[in-house]
């Protein structure tokens, strides 16, 4: 009598031999859960980058070519637009992109500034009053500008400071955000043993505020010169309410200025469309500049001094 051998079934391609169907399940399960937070980062990237492109495409068409051909396809008349930008009113738009240096550059760097003696302090200090004061700064992280806006140019028109590069600058120099991030970085990077070793060495506290405490916080400051330069250089509000000069306008509010006059003049789009492109390039050059001061070991400034 002839017996028949049971059929054994073969494991599945990728799943351990011994594995229960429920555990197949739960790894399978958990491969899938895996995918989305990395769709969901694509997802976000293509919605970032995709105006990007555009702008990139956009800048190299010609005014013909820029409503007639297919969005994403290249054109021929980028060092057109290039000329025709430098050459529009004698080349004021070099003009706002030198005064968008001026506002973010001075502007981000007196703030860096004030936000690190202010977070140091902060940081560093007991005194009474110091936590009402730190919360206070919290509040105006969480206040939005077009509030501040308005009170700023009363302010400034008592002052008759209105329509100068002053009525820019100045609100820009305290930063909520900036002391916020100083006082959080002040006090994670700058031991108090060093501080007290500071002391006992007979050192006035500027001393070693200047020469010990702020090597240690570079890097974070970095971050806070980075954060300040590009909200000043893509503010808009601040200088659309200060400033009616427009030779002292920024880029932000240049490109506005063309755009509006783009409803009657088509042919001003490309210049537009150019000019953004343009603005982009001084952040990408910040940020390639000052991106090596975040590897800084946090000691190295105390060790060197």
């Amino acid at each position: 009598m002839s017996s028949v051998a049971p059929h054994q079934a073969e494991p599945t391609a990728g799943i351990a031999t011994g594995t229960t169907p429920d555990t197949a399940r739960r790894v399978a399960g958990r491969r899938r859960t895996a995918l989305v937070p990395t769709l969901t980062l694509l997802l976000g990237a293509l919605y970032c980058l995709l105006p990007v492109a555009w702008v990139v495409i956009a800048s190299t068409k010609s005014g013909s070519e820029l409503f007639s051909t297919f969005t994403f396809w290249p054109g021929t008349g980028f060092a057109g637009n290039l000329s025709d930008l430098g050459a529009y009113r004698d080349g004021v738009y070099w003009r706002w992109m030198g005064n968008s240096a001026l506002y973010a550059g001075l502007g981000a760097l007196l703030s860096t500034c004030v936000s690190a003696v202010s977070g140091y302090a902060l940081a560093v200090y007991r005194f009474r009053g110091r936590e009402t004061l730190f919360n206070v700064l919290l509040a105006g992280v969480l206040m939005p500008p077009v509030i501040l806006a308005v009170p700023q140019y009363l302010l400034l028109a008592k002052a008759d400071l209105t329509d100068s590069y002053l009525a820019v600058l100045l609100p820009q120099i305290l930063s909520p955000y900036g002391v916020y991030l100083a006082r959080i970085y002040a006090a994670a990077a700058v031991p108090a043993d060093v501080v007290e070793a500071g002391r006992m060495d007979g050192a006035g506290e500027w001393r070693i505020f200047t020469r010990v405490a702020l090597p240690m916080m570079v890097p974070g400051l970095v971050t806070v010169f980075l954060f300040q330069f590009v909200a000043v250089w893509n503010n808009f509000l601040l200088p659309y309410i200060m400033l009616s000069d427009d030779e002292k306008f920024p880029i932000t509010l240049g490109l506005y200025t063309l755009l509006e006059q783009g409803a009657n003049t088509p042919a001003l789009y490309t210049l537009v469309v150019t000019g953004a492109f343009l603005a982009v390039f001084p952040l990408v050059a910040l940020f390639l500049v000052v991106q090596r001061f975040w590897s800084l070991d946090l000691l190295s400034g105390a060790v060197k001094s």
